[in-house]
């Protein structure tokens, strides 16, 4: 039914387009006439009249097939643009032309002036027909839009703003009424894009946001660094409007820019440092054709390095996890993603050496990325036995089977929190990074550790608790008004991982330059004012005190390791510490022991021994 109503109404406006052109030509070789005489009828001489008049049938007629030929019956005029304009000005002049060639080829007298006449207003009235509608069109939307509640200021007046500016205004299901633009451009300020005005740079925003009104931001700069987005944010924050952007221009990868893409300012946007840029080319060499295995793979960051090495084309991917709903998750979302890939999800835990011994012999890997471990600071202070069991040796039992299986290349996730650690998550993890270094001396397989620090968005991380007690409506709590955190995207952490592989030779600790550290407090205050919210009249920041086992900072870097840089300058590799081979194996028996026995304190202080820097708070 809807085919042919569809049809019913196009028929319609065409035939109302052909009478409209057809009454229009008459319209304008009469009027051509009358405006050469002055509108004087009683002036006009009779052959002029019956000249015009017989040459009426042959002036439709042309203009009809001209019109046709350039598709002024089959454009869709709401949306007319300059393509139609162009259109409509060939098909004009042309008829006009043909007109007057005709008239004199039959010999009809009509004075000179009529055929410029004739041309400018046949051209006016095929105009008027084909664009009225899209002015008043337009003009309804601009009542409407303009009654729209939600008032909007667009930051950025290049490309992507005009498209965004664009779009509102011609939506009719948008909610939004743009009240001003601001641009650091000098020479943008004063001038109007679509009819909106360009008030100033940013240091207008504020002044701007409170004098108009307005409701959200929308910052439109998508080339724009982290740096700029972070300062901008941090004004347009003092607004009290919502904020909204567009993702980076790395991730505009088809140049679509529209109200789509619009997503929230997130914290991620206020890191003040640029996204880690790793060789792509080089990692995709790397993986490409590989058996690749991830434990750990429905977590966090081990999901994250499934959808990376997935994209890289690996021969076959192996996704191993303790948690079943975890590896279906990720498993469910690679098959609709990659239809093509070849994968393998195996529930196990690295705890199990059969298992694992099994795992690697039947599907021989050949790169392992490690990522399976409990890494909860303060539930692992209250379970040290747990921490040891899964951290230290679930690493040594995946190592181990690595390396008897002839695995290339094993990475493994280590944490900032394994320098000078104060937890036994920390502790457990340097002893992880002391193993990969002896394997490295002893099999072929190339062993590395990769180190960063907090991860927004991760499980158990700081970001999800803040939302959710935000939309419980507070309090945010905040251990310590002081405390501090390396921060990096799990995007980000996952690209350093795979770098890492390619850098690799064996034995190093790769260390991640992240920048400034982040106050957790000004984390939680800039969630609140990013969520809508004013911070202590809305929503309570709350303190709690220090964790069991959690320290103010964070270190990226022992002082006795050293610092080399690798081709990615943010990207560095921490000088292995020496080690006393025999003892520390020695320590690791003892400490399995202890660990078997659920022996607390014993554990506690053979960590000590092992990992000298380990200083627990309670010492």
């Amino acid at each position: 039914m809807k085919k042919i109503e569809w049809n019913y109404k196009l028929i319609t406006r065409r035939a109302f387009l052909i009478v409209y052109d057809i009454l229009a030509v008459c319209a304008c070789n009469i009027f051509s006439l009358l405006l050469r005489y002055e509108f004087q009828l009683d002036d006009i001489p009779t052959y002029f009249i019956t000249a015009i008049w017989e040459h009426l049938p042959i002036s439709v007629i042309i203009t009809l097939v001209l019109f046709y030929i350039f598709r002024l019956y089959h454009s869709l005029w709401a949306y007319a643009g300059v393509n139609e304009m162009q259109n409509i000005v060939f098909a004009s002049i042309s008829s006009a032309v043909l007109q007057a060639v005709t008239l004199l080829a039959f010999d009809r007298s009509v004075p000179k002036s009529y055929y410029f006449f004739n041309a400018f207003l046949l051209l006016s009235a095929t105009i008027v027909s084909r664009f009225a509608y899209r002015f008043a069109r337009e003009a309804r939307r601009k009542r409407r839009n303009s009654r729209n509640s939600i008032s909007v200021m667009v930051v950025g007046a290049g490309d992507a703003g005009n498209t965004i500016i664009k779009e509102i205004n011609s939506s009719y299901f948008s909610t939004m009424h743009i009240k001003a633009i601001i641009d650091d451009d000098p020479g943008k300020w004063g001038k109007f894009i679509q009819g909106i005005k360009v008030v100033g740079g940013r240091d207008k925003i504020v002044e701007t946001a409170a004098s108009m009104g307005v409701d959200e931001i929308i910052i439109a700069i998508p080339s724009a660094g982290r740096k700029t987005i972070k300062e901008i944010v941090e004004l347009a924050q003092q607004t009290n409007c919502k904020l909204r952007t567009l993702p980076g221009v790395y991730q505009l990868v088809n140049g679509d820019v529209d109200v789509s893409k619009l997503r929230d300012v997130d914290v991620e946007d206020l890191l003040g440092r640029e996204p880690i840029r790793v060789d792509i080319d080089s990692i995709l060499g790397y993986v490409q054709g590989k058996k690749v295995l991830v434990t750990g793979g429905g977590g966090s960051i081990g999901s994250e390095l499934c959808r990376q090495i997935a994209a890289h084309k690996p021969a076959h991917l192996i996704i191993v996890d303790i948690y079943e709903n975890n590896a279906y998750a990720i498993q469910q979302e690679l098959l609709l993603k990659y239809p093509e890939l070849h994968m393998t999800v195996l529930i196990a835990s690295v705890r199990n050496t059969k298992r694992m011994d099994s795992i690697f012999e039947t599907y021989q890997p050949d790169i392992v990325y490690h990522a399976a471990a409990h890494k909860h600071v303060p539930l692992m202070e209250t379970s040290p036995a747990e921490a040891v069991k899964n951290n230290v040796f679930g690493t040594w039992k995946t190592a181990q089977a690595a390396a008897m299986n002839g695995v290339k290349k094993f990475v493994m996730i280590s944490t900032d929190k394994a320098v000078n650690p104060t937890n036994v998550m920390g502790a457990t993890k340097r002893i992880c990074e002391m193993i990969i270094q002896t394997f490295n001396k002893y099999y072929d397989t190339e062993f590395v550790a990769v180190r960063f620090g907090n991860v927004l968005g991760s499980n158990g991380s700081v970001i999800p608790l803040f939302r959710k007690q935000i939309e419980a409506g507070g309090p945010v709590t905040v251990t310590h008004p002081d405390i501090i955190r390396y921060f990096m995207t799990i995007s980000e952490a996952v690209s350093l991982v795979l770098q890492a592989g390619v850098y690799a030779k064996g034995g190093e600790i790769f260390v991640l330059d992240m920048g400034e550290p982040v106050k957790i407090l000004d984390l939680a205050k800039n969630l609140i004012r990013l969520s809508g919210y004013k911070v202590d009249d809305d929503i309570r920041i709350e303190f709690t005190g220090l964790r069991p086992g959690e320290k103010l900072y964070e270190e990226l870097l022992m002082d006795e390791e050293g610092l080399t840089e690798t081709e990615n300058k943010l990207i560095h590799i921490g000088k292995p510490i020496s080690i006393n081979e025999q003892k520390f194996f020695v320590q690791l028996k003892n400490l399995k022991e202890a660990a078997e026995a659920e022996e607390e304190d014993e554990m506690r202080d053979l960590i000590k021994e092992i990992v000298t820097t380990y200083h627990p708070q309670e010492d």
